[in-house]
């Protein structure tokens, strides 16, 4: 093959592509894992580095804003240098931001270091997507998002657990240097084995358009990451930041609908299957991450498991997300994707309505159950959602597509953390002062012989062991609040589905009937 010309997903056979599929799922689970893998590790690196608690908070910061900045840009720089070459340097270019996060010696090391993991990470889930859709055809698209959905879900969910094992184990080191093979195996197998794409020699870049863009997510993301420390709206630079943001977003909308070559591509937003996925993916960025925001403070806090115990039962919700999206091809084939979708977050909606009712005695079994459910729907919803969006849309905005939904679904994530973080600090605050005024020696319950034998407020003991019931109780209370309210976003988001056309009768529509699919 020409190394200008578009790869096309039959002549991309066998071991050749079977390579590719391998490339483009290391990479995926690379950029996947270091969004969690590291927060476990943060109070031994603060020790190490000698960083104060704000300080130590921008390396997650730094990551977050570089990849959210970043991730806008990849359709066009991949459509102007080409594919492969894009994909080998930010390949090469993480693996390397890596190894050096591992070496970093200070705190300011560390930050410039995690800024570039970020640079150079933003690119690769969006590149490994639009791979494997042009690796395979189109009526094994769902086969292909199972694989690549995989890494995409797995890597977030598995990260924690990951972070705990090689910190407690080996040190925090070791949760950067674990990119090495996979960079190593990603690099070279790109370079044996993808074909180049055919490059634009006549784009231009819209500075104007991307540097509103860029100033407006990254104000967003900072006021999002350092709002729950800084007290939010209490806080000038939060509201700085947020003027600033909404500033900037205004400047690109503007810009962008009077401009003829627009930083982004506003003929992606005209197929309505693909302004369904970035609506779900929205959905799902915001739910996946901040029920995995909730689940590993409530295990460790609130039930008291040590933090590879609750690694290790959070884990089985991977499990439920691997055997749906080893199933959910197949059964394409026969059920339509707005009907699985629905399927998935109706069974998400019901795990999240189950932990509302976790309290510090809930036991591992029935963690592990709800866990799994809850996976099993994930599953459910992604690998459909993510064969939808680009089922209709047109080859060559493709690359661009991927760029939008890893965008939204990144910039969900931030949202639905913050919110859920605020909602469970503020409510944690407030159910504490509802509950400590039923704390009184009038109280009845008080009085009976054997609680006053445990707890006598007429004593220090009996105050501080009143005060920690009192705080355990309040935080179980706002969990629940804070699950009931994922949940019911669930639940509103539903009705959208209808939005979603008929996965068979866009198959027909171009030719391939969906009886002949082979989705497994």
């Amino acid at each position: 093959m020409s190394p200008t010309t578009v790869p096309s997903p039959s002549m991309a056979p066998g071991l050749r592509r079977n390579m590719v599929t391998i490339c483009a799922m290391t990479a995926t689970i690379m950029q996947a894992l270091d969004t969690t893998i590291a927060n476990v590790a943060l109070p031994y690196m603060q020790g190490t580095l000698s960083a104060s608690q704000d300080q130590i908070n921008w390396v997650l910061t730094s990551y977050i804003v570089a990849a959210a900045i970043m991730t806008a840009p990849v359709g066009w720089i991949a459509n102007r240098f080409g594919r492969k070459r894009i994909f080998i340097i930010c390949s090469a270019g993480f693996t390397i931001a890596s190894v050096l996060c591992g070496l970093a010696q200070d705190i300011n090391q560390m930050v410039l270091f995690r800024l570039l993991q970020g640079v150079f990470g933003a690119a690769l889930v969006p590149l490994s997507q639009a791979v494997m859709l042009d690796s395979y055809t189109l009526q094994e698209r769902a086969k292909a998002m199972s694989i690549w959905g995989m890494g995409v879900m797995m890597g977030p969910i598995m990260g924690p657990s990951l972070g705990a094992w090689l910190t407690e184990t080996y040190s925090w080191h070791w949760v950067f240097f674990v990119n090495l093979p996979f960079g190593a195996i990603t690099v070279l197998g790109l370079i044996v084995f993808m074909d180049e794409t055919k490059k634009d020699l006549s784009l231009r870049f819209d500075w104007f358009g991307f540097t509103a863009l860029a100033v407006a997510i990254g104000a967003l993301q900072l006021a999002l990451d350092r709002g729950e420390q800084l007290g939010w709206l209490e806080s000038n630079e939060i509201i700085a930041e947020f003027i600033v943001s909404a500033i900037g977003f205004y400047y690109f909308f503007a810009h962008s609908f009077t401009t003829s070559r627009p930083f982004i591509q506003f003929a992606l937003f005209k197929d309505r299957n693909f302004v369904t996925g970035c609506i779900f993916m929205t959905v799902m960025g915001l739910v996946l991450y901040s029920t995995m925001a909730l689940a590993s403070p409530y295990l460790q806090n609130v039930i008291g498991y040590p933090i590879i115990t609750a690694g290790l039962l959070l884990a089985s919700r991977g499990l439920g997300t691997f055997v749906a999206m080893m199933l959910v091809g197949r059964l394409m084939r026969y059920i339509e994707a707005r009907t699985l979708i629905v399927t998935g977050l109706l069974l998400t909606a019901a795990s999240l309505f189950q932990m509302t009712g976790w309290t510090d005695q809930t036991g591992g079994s029935e963690i592990v159950t709800v866990s799994v459910v809850q996976g099993f729907g994930f599953g459910l919803v992604f690998v459909p959602l993510s064969t939808v969006s680009f089922l209709t849309l047109p080859n060559h905005l493709r690359t661009d597509g991927t760029s939008m939904l890893t965008l939204m679904r990144n910039v969900a994530s931030s949202v639905g953390i913050s919110i859920v973080i605020a909602q469970l600090t503020e409510g944690s605050r407030r159910i504490h002062a509802i509950l400590v005024e039923h704390i009184n020696p009038f109280n009845h319950a008080l009085q009976m012989p054997n609680v006053s034998g445990m707890i006598n407020l007429n004593t220090d003991t009996g105050r501080a062991m009143a005060d920690a019931m009192v705080n355990v109780q309040a935080q179980i209370i706002a969990f629940s609040h804070d699950y009931q309210l994922v949940m019911l976003f669930i639940l509103v988001s539903i009705p959208l589905a209808v939005m979603i056309g008929s996965t068979k009768a866009a198959l027909r529509a171009q030719g391939v009937g969906p009886e002949h699919a082979v989705m497994e």
